[in-house]
């Protein structure tokens, strides 16, 4: 078992390295053809997006994972009686996103060129629905190749698409290129779906009554989406309020709406994202730790799924520490070679110690997934992002710029790590 874990968090920190050196180019290529300012602007989508990604899938993806895993219930069903309430739930967003898109760019986000962006996230969420179930389905059997695979095609996909049609859409207009770059997504999910359908297994076959949804899997399903959702429903809550508030704040302190802009998507852009490239490959052991660990705490083996869990905190803890040394070191180098600009390099020094502690976090937050307890990491989002949107107002009217978003994540990171760590540590001590 102990060999299996190994085995599986190494294919996906192979398959994690070359997903995100493609990821990393995807990015270098996209921030190189737009610009800085136009990068800002597909920044300000990004909370909405993930906001609804995170609706859409309304933790189904980790609810089927942890069932399949346990090897208690056909699998076939399971899967069918899952995937109409996500396709019901996708339904009901798109009208929602086609309702919102106007007042949200045009008066909460002051900026008319993010309607069409906005407007396309509706035509995307069902296709990343149905891509995160396939490959929840997957992980629960503890099959890591075809997720590495599917990644692999899906950001080549995006790529080639990007470097071909960028320079058309830029002639036209920001709003249509901030339309396309979202719609990208459609094309990219579509072809990782297909590469997905072509690993199930070629015996498998199914019968009438593989088709229709049982309740009991539907509330099992619901017990641990219904948490799970809601706490990354506030996180992503927070997120998507992040840009507004931040707006209104630093208008109202004094600053432009191009310096906001710029700084926003330097920040977000640039700094976030080569700061949080730990976190894919953290993600990744998490991904392994998800079933490994509800299978083991099911059958009550507690000291093997103990174990587990610390060999996965210490992979990522050494990950973790090995990047945060060239963040720190040489944070100039990096944005110099990635993005063609030093813009950044104060943000990355004060962060890069924090996200230390977020590289563990997804680790903590699977367990907890694994154990039956998502209402811990529920309370933890909750509480995280009151503390972190305070923040964010609080010092943004202080004229300190974008120090004012830094200081709220960090407190944010700080604080929703060490209660899970606490919160893990109690669980494991009772058995």
């Amino acid at each position: 078992m102990k060999d299996k874990l190994i085995k599986s968090t190494f294919i996906l920190l192979v398959g994690g390295c070359i997903t995100k050196i493609l990821g990393m180019l995807i990015k270098m290529v996209m921030g190189r053809m737009i610009g800085s300012e136009v990068l800002g602007l597909y920044m300000m989508i990004l909370p909405t997006f993930s906001l609804f990604i995170g609706l859409s899938q309304f933790g189904l993806p980790t609810a089927l994972a942890k069932l399949v895993a346990e090897e208690k219930r056909n699998n076939k069903k399971l899967f069918f009686s899952i995937l109409p309430i996500s396709l019901i739930i996708n339904l009901f967003l798109i009208a929602i996103i086609i309702l919102i898109s106007p007042i949200l760019s045009n008066n909460l986000l002051n900026n008319k060129n993010l309607y069409y962006g906005i407007l396309a996230i509706s035509v995307v969420i069902p296709f990343i629905s149905i891509s995160g179930i396939c490959r929840s389905y997957f992980f629960g059997k503890e099959r890591m190749f075809p997720h590495i695979i599917s990644n692999i095609v899906e950001d080549l996909v995006r790529l080639i698409i990007m470097i071909i049609f960028i320079p058309m859409f830029i002639k036209k207009s920001v709003s249509y290129l901030l339309c396309f770059l979202i719609l990208i997504n459609v094309i990219s999910e579509s072809v990782s779906i297909l590469v997905l359908f072509l690993f199930l297994p070629k015996h498998i076959r199914f019968s009438r009554n593989d088709f229709i949804p049982s309740k009991r899997y539907i509330r099992d399903s619901l017990s641990i989406g219904i948490p799970n959702t809601t706490g990354r429903l506030v996180g992503s809550i927070g997120y998507f309020l992040e840009p507004i508030l931040l707006n209104n704040s630093l208008l109202k302190a004094g600053y432009s709406l191009s310096f906001i802009s710029r700084e926003y998507g330097v920040l977000s852009g640039y700094v976030m994202p080569i700061l949080l490239l730990p976190s894919f490959f953290t993600g990744s052991i998490s991904q392994v730790l998800l079933p490994t660990i509800s299978k083991e705490y099911s059958n009550k083996r507690y000291d093997s799924a103990k174990r587990k869990l610390l060999i996965g905190l210490s992979i990522s803890i050494l990950i973790g520490l090995f990047f945060t040394v060239f963040f720190l070191l040489i944070p100039d180098i990096l944005l110099r070679i990635i993005y063609h600009t030093t813009e950044g390099v104060n943000y990355m020094r004060v962060l890069a110690p924090i996200c230390l502690l977020q590289y563990i976090q997804s680790p903590l937050s699977s367990c907890l997934d694994g154990m039956g307890k998502s209402n811990i990491v529920m309370k933890a989002n909750i509480i995280g992002v009151f503390i972190r949107t305070t923040f964010l107002v609080i010092f943004s009217y202080l004229k300190i710029g974008l120090w004012g978003l830094i200081i709220a994540i960090s407190c944010n990171v700080i604080f929703i790590t060490i209660y899970e760590a606490i919160k893990v540590i109690k669980l494991f001590k009772y058995h």
